[in-house]
């Protein structure tokens, strides 16, 4: 009979042959190599929203830098869900990303009952990419130019409807944060496309709304909206006039927007520090910077590891919102 000794130099023996063509397979993907194909990045709602239009700038500054095309697809529905969930379940290798957002990874985890994924165990934060405040704005003939004038009149017709971009949005999220700190009586209209609730607001068809500077900020210059107010800590440059919440009176009100790059969960530490050095480098650039300023968007870069703590806390200060008002995606 062999010896124990004999067997285990035969099995080390049989082990090293197997693990030639394996190591080459591992070799293949090795993160030095990194990309060898055109990247996928989701964009979970429709062309030409904040997103979208972020992404794409961003996508290209990514492919240059990773020496492979980034190839942006559009992945509409269920506020988010959809394309965040099919990314969600895609191989952890590199080549599948997808853009969150507030909606997408914040609000939906305590909006969405049968969320199709969970943002902290279903995916590999990245980075934050960018913040972009929403804006209180309404109707040009509205009798009200600012929150406190706002809630009278609600009160006063036993009501006003709020214009969003769907359930679920974050504009969605700052109407019942404003109902929850006044006691206004608004009334949620959910709009599948954010273009046609801009449309009904300016024509008077519903007198509120609710969204993200970058795509009302034209509208507001041109008086076609009145913007009531900045829902951010902060007044944007792009209209230093109009005040926040804060200077109304209102403490400790913040629906600012945002959107960060995650890829899923269990995609190798290397390739993700790869990713996000291609972010970072993305959002440092100044010329960068200056491009998207006018447009509403103050790009950010972050750590994995901070981003999923900003994740975290905000999943948690959203559930507190949902839970006061009883918001729901139904």
């Amino acid at each position: 009979m062999e010896s124990i000794r004999v067997r285990r130099r035969r099995w080390a023996a049989w082990a090293a042959l197997w693990a030639l063509p394996l190591g080459a397979a591992f070799a293949a993907d090795a993160p030095g190599s990194y990309p060898e194909r055109p990247v996928t990045l989701v964009v979970p709602y429709g062309a030409g929203s904040s997103t979208d239009i972020l992404t794409r700038v961003i996508a290209k500054q990514m492919s240059q830098d990773l020496g492979q095309p980034v190839v942006v697809e559009n992945r509409a529905g269920a506020g988010g869900a959809l394309g965040s969930a099919q990314v969600a379940k895609a191989a952890p290798d590199g080549y599948t990303l997808v853009m969150g957002t507030i909606s997408s990874h914040s609000i939906n985890a305590s909006m969405m009952k049968n969320l199709p994924y969970d943002v902290l165990r279903d995916f590999a934060p990245v980075s934050l990419v960018a913040y972009f405040p929403n804006l209180l704005a309404v109707n040009k003939d509205l009798p009200a130019n600012n929150i406190s004038e706002l809630v009278a009149l609600a009160r006063q017709r036993g009501g006003l409807s709020f214009a969003t971009g769907g359930v679920g949005s974050s504009g969605q999220l700052a109407g019942e944060l404003l109902k929850l700190r006044t006691g206004a009586p608004l009334n949620h209209v959910p709009y599948k496309e954010v273009g046609q609730a801009i449309t009904d607001t300016m024509a008077g068809h519903v007198p509120v709304l609710f969204y993200q500077v970058p795509a009302l900020v034209s509208h507001i210059k041109s008086g076609n909206l009145k913007a009531l107010a900045v829902l951010a800590p902060r007044r944007t440059p792009l209209l230093p006039d109009v005040p926040t919440p804060g200077e109304q009176g209102i403490k400790d009100f913040d629906a600012t927007a945002w959107m960060g790059l995650f890829a899923p969960a269990r995609t190798p530490p290397e390739l993700v520090a790869r990713l996000n050095r291609a972010i970072v480098k993305a959002t440092s650039d100044a010329a960068l910077r200056t491009q998207l300023a006018p447009q509403g968007f103050t790009l950010v870069g972050s750590s994995p590891t901070e981003f999923q703590q900003f994740v975290r806390d905000d999943i948690a200060k959203w559930a507190e919102v949902v839970k006061a008002t009883g918001a729901s995606i139904n």
